[in-house]
């Protein structure tokens, strides 16, 4: 099985440097240019499915790129409590681990990094075989990558492809820049 794994363009809350999670902020102007340029990084290639979180940023920005994606509340983003709406300068002086390890926390009144693990991995065990695009967001990837060799966020409006049978990076593609993983 292979996965695409879009991250969401920029937000209002990405472009002001503040934790979203779950909150659900929309895109700016440079975000829905970001996701209209990943129909570029698409073009032709065919999926079995295409999904989406939820939150508005992320329906959002597959209708700009791909068109109309099923959405899934399991693919939203950790939802990281009290952190939510937070500045990351002062989410990271308290959690800066939280957010460098991005492995083994409980987010203050939101999701430990195992629940938001299981509940991303009971999504991807559901799909059929095929090439699936997910529109989602950045701890999503992380939590699907981190493993892989590619241990950190990705862009805003970047895309990371999975052969997901392997587990292997197949690719990434971030805004201005496309990096082959070897």
């Amino acid at each position: 099985m292979e996965l695409w794994l879009a991250r969401h363009g920029e937000t209002t809350y990405s472009a002001s440097k503040r934790v979203a999670g779950w909150s659900d902020p929309p895109l700016t102007e440079r975000g829905r240019r970001q996701a209209g340029a990943l129909r570029d990084v698409m073009n032709g290639a065919e999926f079995t499915g295409v999904w989406s979180s939820d939150l508005v940023r992320a329906v959002e920005s597959a209708r700009l790129a791909w068109g109309e994606a099923v959405a899934d509340a399991r693919l939203r983003e950790c939802h990281f409590g009290s952190l939510e709406g937070c500045g990351y300068r002062e989410a990271d002086s308290s959690y800066g681990e939280v957010f460098r390890a991005f492995r083994g926390f409980q987010a203050p009144g939101g999701e430990s990094h195992d629940e938001f693990r299981a509940r991303i991995l009971d999504f991807v065990g559901e799909l059929e075989p095929g090439r699936h695009l997910l529109f989602v967001h950045g701890g999503v990837i992380r939590a699907l990558t981190q493993d892989l060799g590619l241990d950190r966020f990705v862009a805003t409006g970047s895309v990371v492809g999975l052969d997901w049978g392997r587990p292997e990076v197949l690719f990434v593609h971030e805004p201005g820049n496309t990096e082959p993983v070897t």
